[in-house]
C-alpha cells in the first residue's frame, strides 16, 4: 500500500482538461472526451417487526455505469477493432463475436497543469455496447468529425499506488 504526503501547497482542485487513456499497455490516439465514472447501489428498506413506523435501509446491488469515449475521425482503428471483436458483420458465422478477448481493462490517467501525472482509475472488464463510426455529416457545417464508443463495465477503483505529485515551482528572474 501506497503512503501518502499531502502537498500543502496545492489549494486548487484538478481541471478536467488533461488526460490519457490505455488499453492493452498502449495509450489510445486522439481521444477528447471521456464520460464519467459513476456508480450507483440500491436501496433496500426492510422493517423490524416491532418497530412498525420506520424502516431501516442497507446496501443492495452496485451498478456501474457506462462510460463513453470520443475522439476526433482518423485512420486510427482502435475504437473500430474494439467494437468489432463484439460484432463483426461479414465475419462469417459463428466467428462473428470474438468471446476470447472482447473485453479489455483500460486506465484512465488524470495529469496535473504542470502534465504530472495526478492520478489513475482502473476500469474492469470493460466491452462496446455502443460504436459511432461517423457523426451526421453536414456540408454547411464547420466541425470536427467525432467518433464513439460505450464501454460498459464491471467496476472501477482508483490507483492508490499513484502518489500525488510533488508540483513545480519556477523562480521569475528579477527585473532591472
Amino acid at each position: 500500500m501506497a503512503e501518502f504526503t499531502v502537498n500543502a501547497q496545492r489549494f486548487d482542485p484538478y481541471k478536467n482538461f488533461k488526460f490519457r487513456v490505455k488499453w492493452d499497455g498502449q495509450y489510445v490516439a486522439g481521444v477528447s472526451k471521456v464520460g464519467m465514472l459513476k456508480r450507483t447501489t440500491e436501496v433496500v428498506k426492510h422493517r423490524e417487526g416491532g418497530d412498525p413506523s420506520s424502516s431501516r435501509k442497507s446496501p443492495g446491488r452496485t451498478e456501474y455505469d457506462a462510460i463513453t469515449l470520443e475522439r476526433g475521425v482518423t485512420h486510427d482503428v482502435n475504437f473500430e477493432q474494439w467494437a468489432n471483436k463484439v460484432w463483426h458483420i461479414g465475419a462469417g458465422l459463428g466467428a462473428e463475436v470474438s468471446l476470447k478477448d472482447f473485453r479489455k481493462d483500460i486506465l484512465i490517467e488524470v495529469y496535473n497543469e504542470a502534465g504530472q501525472l495526478a492520478f489513475t482509475y482502473k476500469v474492469y472488464r470493460c466491452w462496446v455496447s455502443e460504436y459511432q463510426a461517423l457523426p451526421d455529416l453536414d456540408a454547411n457545417a464547420n466541425a470536427v468529425a467525432i467518433q464513439h464508443i460505450k464501454l460498459e463495465n464491471e467496476g472501477w477503483e482508483r490507483d492508490v499506488e499513484v502518489p500525488e505529485p510533488s508540483e513545480p515551482s519556477f523562480t521569475v528572474p528579477a527585473v532591472g
